[in-house]
């Protein structure tokens, strides 16, 4: 097994390597001695130092906190962990074929120095830890997007086994990958995923021929099923060095020939699913297509939301939390900051009513009721729907059809069809949104997209509190705020066509079959979701529900309230008390529109509210994204934009409503 010398500082924390030196004086090592550390002695990294302070390891049954220098000298020898990258083109299965591959030890990272995201987990093979890469799709390694740029520069960091991944239905397209692949002259064996796929396709592949010809083990898996991954995994040890030699220039050619010699396609009857697809991409019928599947869509995350909220979160926070609340109210008095802070501010005569259950979990503001409630009982039950919706329309397929569907549309905001995936993401948090608008191939496309998302799309967080906000005013309140948004979002696209300068390439994409989702891969990544929503959301909740009683027990509001009351009230026609919203608006939306709630507003004014709110500064965690992807001058420009706007459309919006009204 092949080792690697470092220090106990340097070692990654739960790793495990063999003291060989020890470089301190011998008064230390008398004294490590004695503790039974001394040269032989296998050690566990329990954590890293914070701020130059000790470092825990773990050895037999003990563990010990040794000082930074002391860490700093101890000198092991850590076995090299083998690396396994995942390399394929889009849409072949490589994502399933890595969650079969890792179980659940699955990690997801931003590659250093970049937004692109990428997943790694572990395995055991013949007995030793390997990681596994899931490399951002590419098609070719020149790379022509961010991603594809990072999966070239992942190839070229040590010495790792490269898996290509295979669509077996589209040899010929896979294979321009592959032979790029092989001079890069590493070890390397090829997946042949989806390979019950070829049994419908009328697809026969010579694995032996296409084996020999390569120079490389070739499997045929198919990674929805587990068929052939055993096969993979004891075939990565024999990953070979291929030989395989050609001109560059002549690749497609080469291609080709490959192609005829091991591959034979048979007649074939079209599938349900195939006809499907077909329909999915015409005008004609791709239209009430898409139009239903939204539909399904918004109403399948209203019911399962609603009812996860009414039914099990609600429930639960009665139950469980609020008696502990209660307590805790009367422990600390009932009053005073501190109550307020921690519990929040409700009115005794209302404990045991109907409303007050939402007056304290609501509308109160304590860290331990609203704060928590807020994130976990009113908006994770509609995340969560979102997400698994979400999940289900990306792995079946669905959502290339849909780029292609309303390409025309987004050409007339300077965009092409791809740009409605990043916008669908960004219902669920803008923050993915933003990242995955990466996928346009341009700045301005890049540009164009997340101005639009940060302006006139909600998250799922803030529509669900503005869905609280509009209960009680008229039906049309929502069609009303939601329509309205959507006008934003046309006009502005229409602006920023001629306004912001550059290139937008046409649409260049692969649409892939429909395909039943991995159920495992689909809950996994649902998973890794909702634990990034949960990491992101609380912590903010609760720091804004701690300014926002600061603001309050300091008069900061009220004196903002007068400062402003010409924008606020005049501009906007809304109380002095919602600037309050608009200052906690830039931390978290959601928090913004929840703290609109106690306000009573008018119909007139939940519509200005609420469009005002959306179109408003993007949240920090959206507008440090956003720094990272354009830069102080760009994100300052898409701000600058986005607050005039904001001004424009809720003063517009308020002098047509009064006089409508």
């Amino acid at each position: 097994m092949e080792t690697e010398k470092k220090s106990l500082l340097d070692m990654k924390e739960g790793r495990e390597g063999v003291v060989i030196e020890m470089l301190a004086e011998s008064g230390m090592r008398d004294r490590l001695d004695n503790m039974g550390i001394t040269v032989g002695t296998k050690l566990t990294k329990v954590n890293d130092s914070f701020l130059h302070g000790p470092v825990t390891v773990k050895f037999g049954n003990s563990q010990t906190a040794l000082g930074y220098g002391m860490a700093e000298k101890i000198i092991l020898e850590e076995p090299v962990i083998k690396k396994i990258l995942l390399i394929g083109n889009p849409n072949g299965g490589k994502s399933m074929l890595f969650n079969r591959l890792t179980g659940a030890n699955v990690l997801a990272a931003n590659y250093p120095g970049s937004t692109v995201e990428y997943a790694k987990g572990n395995v055991t093979i013949a007995d030793e830890e390997t990681e596994v890469i899931d490399v951002p799709s590419t098609y070719s390694l020149k790379p022509t997007s961010a991603a594809e740029e990072i999966a070239v520069r992942m190839l070229a960091e040590g010495k790792p086994i490269i898996v290509n991944v295979i669509d077996s239905t589209n040899l010929e397209r896979s294979l321009n990958l592959t032979l790029q692949l092989l001079k890069t002259r590493r070890p390397m064996l090829v997946a042949l995923n989806l390979w019950d796929e070829t049994k419908h396709t009328g697809v026969n592949i010579d694995v032996e021929k296409l084996e020999k010809t390569l120079g490389v083990p070739c499997v045929p898996t198919t990674a929805i099923s587990g068929e052939g991954i055993k096969d993979l995994v004891e075939l990565i040890p024999q990953a070979k060095i291929s030989s395989y030699d050609f001109d560059d220039a002549e690749r497609w050619h080469e291609v080709g020939n490959i192609v005829e010699a091991v591959q034979t396609i048979t007649h074939k009857h079209h599938t349900f699913l195939e006809w499907l697809g077909d329909r999915s991409v015409r005008p004609l019928t791709g239209i009430p297509i898409a139009m239903a599947v939204l539909a399904g869509m918004f109403w399948a995350i209203w019911q399962i939301g609603e009812g996860l909220s009414s039914y099990l979160f609600e429930p639960l926070f009665k139950i469980l939390w609020l008696p502990l609340m209660l307590k805790l109210s009367a422990a600390l008095g009932g009053t005073g900051f501190l109550h307020d802070l921690l519990v929040g501010s409700f009115n005794p005569a209302n404990i045991g009513t109907e409303k007050f259950f939402s007056e304290l979990f609501g509308e109160s503001f304590g860290l331990l009721t609203t704060g928590l409630f807020v994130p976990i009982g009113a908006i994770l039950p509609y995340v969560f729907a979102f997400y698994l919706i979400m999940s289900f329309l990306e792995d079946c397929g669905y959502l290339p059809r849909l780029a292609v569907l309303t390409d025309t549309l987004m050409h007339r905001l300077g965009l092409h069809g791809m740009s409605i995936i990043p916008m669908l993401i960004g219902m669920g948090c803008n923050v993915p949104g933003v990242l995955a608008a990466r996928i346009m191939e341009s700045h301005r496309q890049r540009f164009i997209t997340v101005l639009l998302m940060v302006i006139s799309i909600p998250c799922m967080a803030q529509t669900a509190r503005i869905v609280i906000l509009a209960k009680g005013h008229p039906w049309f309140t929502l069609p009303m705020i939601f329509g309205t948004l959507f006008l934003v979002w046309l006009s502005v696209g229409l602006v920023a066509r001629y306004v912001v300068r550059g290139k937008s390439p046409e649409i260049l994409m692969n649409i892939p079959p429909y395909r039943i989702p991995y159920m495992r891969g689909l809950l996994k990544k649902l998973l890794m979701r909702m634990v990034w929503f949960l990491r992101e959301a609380v912590p903010f909740v609760l720091l804004g529900v701690f300014i926002a009683n600061l603001l309050y027990t300091s008069g900061i509001i009220e004196f903002m309230g007068g400062l402003l009351k010409p924008v606020v009230s005049g501009l906007l026609g809304l109380p002095p008390d919602a600037v309050g919203g608009l200052i906690i608006g830039f931390l978290r939306r959601d928090i913004a529109v929840g703290m609109l709630l106690p306000l009573n507003l008018s119909f007139r004014q939940v519509v200005v509210a609420s469009v005002m709110l959306t179109i408003y500064f993007p949240c920090v965690a959206t507008f440090a994204v956003m720094f990272k992807e354009f830069g102080l001058k760009g994100t300052l420009k898409a701000l600058g934009l986005i607050v005039l706007i904001s001004l424009m459309v809720g003063g517009l919006l308020n002098l047509v409503l009064s006089l409508a009204l």
